[in-house]
Order: C-alpha cells, then structure tokens, then sequence
C-alpha cells in the first residue's frame, strides 16, 4: 500500500512538472483576460472591452507617491481627459486586509467622490490575484491596453520618481504619451519603464 502510494505521487508530481505555468503579463503579448467585481458590485471584465483602449491604474491612497498624483489632481485630470476620448479607465487596488491602502467598497466610494476621482471603474482585488496577473510592482504603476487586446505599456506614469508634485509639470508622462501614439496608429516609442512608488501590499507581504 505504502508503495503504490508513493508511486502515484510520483505520477503526480511528473504530470504537474507538465503543466504550462501562469505567466505575468508582457508587453507586446495578448493582455490576459480577467473578472474582477468593481466598488459597484459589477463584475469587470477586459473582454467586455474588446475594441477599446484600457488603462489599469494600481493605486494605494495611503502611499505618498499615489497622493503626490491624487492631491496635485493629477491623476484626475488623466482619468477625466482620457475617459472623455472613450479609453476605459480601471483603477486596481491590490492592498491586502489590514495592509496600507486596504478599503472597502464604500470607503473607496466616498473617497472618490470627495477627491473628484474620474476612473471608468475601481476594481478591489485584496487576494492580489490580478495584481500578480499583471505583475504589478508599485502604486501606481500604468499598463495600457490597445483595442486589439495586446498590452502596448507597463510601467511608470511618468519620468519623476519623486513624491514632490512641482516635479509634474516638468515630467514626461509616459502613460499620456503611450496613449497618443497608440491612438495615433504609431508604435509606443518607451514601451516599458521601471515603475515607482510603493511596494503592492500584497497577502503574505510583511511591509
């Protein structure tokens, strides 16, 4: 019995060797599809926005990096301008319970209302299950998605690593940039970069 035991894990093992395994998104790669509920209570889908540019904007609201966009305005005014020339704009807060930047639905609600926040949707995803999907590193981090469903960008939002908003206007926005090529039929000229700002707090993470 103990022999057969250990040799139908064995046969487990070897099959589970076999198995392709789950690898981030990569830019220049079809962008994985996913289902996440919104602070809403819909359920988001990419595919339902097939023929559409998409934005996934990680964020954490206590993270300095995130308020120098959000208490500037900045971020706003991204989501605002770039809605209005019909991109989808999903904000994706991956902060694990009891973790910096967790909230609820209603919290995140409020707060947007408060600030004048202009995303197409915010998806809680606290498992970090899209978060490690898309290998989103820091908040914010940027990925931009084109109406062919292939990821065209990943990365900062801008060239200013820094949590001092005078540094915005004299950024290079990547995330602004990505988007007018893109939209222009031209190819995104710095397709990645390394993003900035604080860590995801993701399950299991000690920070």
């Amino acid at each position: 019995m103990r022999r057969a035991a250990t040799s139908w894990m064995i046969v487990a093992a070897a099959v589970l060797c076999t198995l392709p395994l789950a690898r981030a998104a990569r830019v220049g790669e079809r962008a994985p599809d996913f289902s996440v509920a919104d602070t809403n209570g819909k359920l988001e889908k990419l595919s339902d926005y097939a023929g559409k540019f998409v934005v996934l904007e990680w964020s954490n609201r206590g993270c300095p990096y995130t308020q120098k966009h959000y208490n500037s305005g900045n971020m706003q005014r991204l989501q605002r301008d770039w809605t209005q020339r019909g991109v989808v704009w999903l904000t994706v807060i991956s902060s694990a319970p009891r973790k910096q930047g967790y909230v609820t639905a209603a919290e995140e609600n409020s707060w947007l209302k408060q600030i004048n926040g202009a995303p197409t949707a915010v998806l809680l995803d606290p498992a970090g299950t899209l978060g490690h999907l898309y290998d989103a590193k820091t908040t914010p981090q940027m990925f931009v998605i084109n109406p062919q469903g292939t990821l065209v960008y990943d990365g900062a939002i801008d060239d200013k690593p820094t949590t001092d908003r005078a540094d915005i206007g004299r950024a290079r926005n990547y995330l602004s940039q990505a988007l007018e090529e893109a939209m222009a039929g031209k190819p995104v000229s710095t397709p990645t970069s390394r993003p900035y700002g604080c860590s995801v707090k993701y399950p299991g993470t000690w920070f």
